[in-house]
């Protein structure tokens, strides 16, 4: 049975060259740097500016605005969405369990963690 590639999407506010929150195949793998499939073409990156895992998640993903961010619409504020399977760029629903993706027509699970703070979390929970 083939060796199945993991996957792996950009950890944090750093600027590598590939989408913040995308997910991306993972063609190589080394202690220092991953290489990643972006579109048929490859991207080496920085291990440690990576999450990896062993199977494509099927949540968005939520970024936080990043500090060099273009092309993001000013409404959509502090934070936005991205697509699991296409990497498209949405604004986040005000509270929603899914969202169908423009991109793809796709509907996938936003995880409540992912959208509120720590504390509005802790508020929810104890009301």
């Amino acid at each position: 049975m083939p060796e199945v590639p993991p996957w792996a999407r950009v950890a944090g506010d750093v600027n590598v060259g590939v989408r913040r929150g995308a997910w991306y195949q993972v063609v190589r793998l080394t202690a220092d740097a991953a290489w990643l499939d972006v579109f048929q073409r490859t991207n080496s990156v920085p291990r440690d500016a990576l999450e990896i895992v062993t199977t494509r998640p099927d949540v968005w993903s939520v970024v936080t605005r990043p500090y060099d961010a273009v092309d993001l619409p000013v409404k959509w504020g502090s934070r936005y969405a991205v697509c699991p399977r296409c990497s498209r760029r949405e604004g986040l629903p005000e509270r929603a369990a899914g969202m169908q993706c423009p991109g793809c027509q796709r509907v996938f699970p936003l995880r409540p963690s992912q959208l509120f703070s720590d504390r509005e979390l802790l508020d929810d929970t104890l009301r």
